[in-house]
């Protein structure tokens, strides 16, 4: 059985591999073969029989109770976001393999977009771009329509040096953000075409992919980038959900008003088209002299 088929497992064998026995209490003698839990510790962790876990990561057994599945997730120093991801595996159920579906971006968003002062692009499931004002251009030139943040962090060495030294961090991040956004649905078209492509081209994402790593996609962050015209710049970043729509996001950077990265900002919007009336972040000159 693949791990295709049997996706619960693979994810058990994953992420107990991530966990050391030192962490679980469990004292090390001797010569481990591998850094991580036994299936035997595992089970023993979690209060289930060795058999059962077995059955368990061989796809023997599909429907475990959430009680288990919620004793496993302990044992395996789940998060809140990583184990909701465990829990929808286990409810998951055979499906007809879908046709892969358009992503239709709401044109006032897209209008939205192009009214921001700030960088502003908008990423579909598959973290294709699909809307983009000049300003995130700007700050990458992979920040257009028709590119795919997963394809350009792991395969394009311009979009790998703006985020260094953190563009391992950034790659690492991406991956298990879109586990969050495909979920359970690796069998879609458009997630095999994306993993299949990046797992021949490049070994990293091969790896991280392999650690079925989950993180939630919306929300804060701060970014820092290596830009090749104003240097290091330090950005927070925005992820909101178009509502109405199947994952789609909207993904703003904005700097701390009045500091370098606001000045820096907007030396990069001076070679660009931004709309009028709209606030000036950078230190107002004309109010300190």
């Amino acid at each position: 059985m693949t791990d295709e088929q049997n996706r619960l497992g693979a994810f058990l064998r994953a992420r107990r591999d991530l966990v050391a026995p030192e962490e679980a209490g469990i004292p090390v003698v001797g010569v481990r073969r591998a850094p991580g839990l036994r299936r035997e510790e595992v089970a023993m962790l979690a209060g289930i029989s060795a058999d059962y876990y077995l059955r368990l990561e061989r796809g023997r057994d599909r429907r475990p109770s959430v009680q288990v599945l919620e004793s496993l997730a302990r044992v395996l120093r789940l998060d809140d976001v990583s184990k909701a991801y465990l829990l929808g595996l286990a409810a998951d159920r055979p499906r007809r393999r879908r046709h892969p579906r358009k992503e239709i971006l709401p044109p006032s968003t897209a209008q939205f977009v192009s009214m921001l002062p700030l960088p502003a692009f908008v990423e579909g499931r598959y973290l294709d771009i699909l809307a983009a004002n000049p300003l995130a251009a700007a700050l990458s030139p992979r920040l257009v329509v028709g590119a795919n943040r997963l394809r350009d962090v792991f395969l394009d060495t311009g979009e790998q040096d703006l985020f260094s030294p953190f563009s391992e961090d950034v790659a690492a991040g991406l991956v298990a953000s879109f586990r969050d956004a495909v979920g359970t649905e690796t069998d879609d078209p458009r997630c095999i075409e994306l993993v299949g492509e990046l797992s021949l081209a490049s070994p990293l994402f091969r790896q991280l992919w392999a650690r079925h790593d989950v993180r939630r996609r919306g929300g804060t962050a701060v970014v820092h980038f290596n830009h090749p015209q104003v240097g290091e710049l330090r950005l927070h970043r925005e992820k909101l959900l178009v509502t109405d729509t199947d994952g789609i996001m909207l993904v703003v950077y904005h700097p701390d008003p009045g500091t370098d990265d606001a000045d820096k900002l907007a030396l990069l919007g001076s070679a660009v088209q931004i709309p009028r009336g709209l606030p000036n972040l950078g230190h107002d000159h004309q109010a300190q002299r």
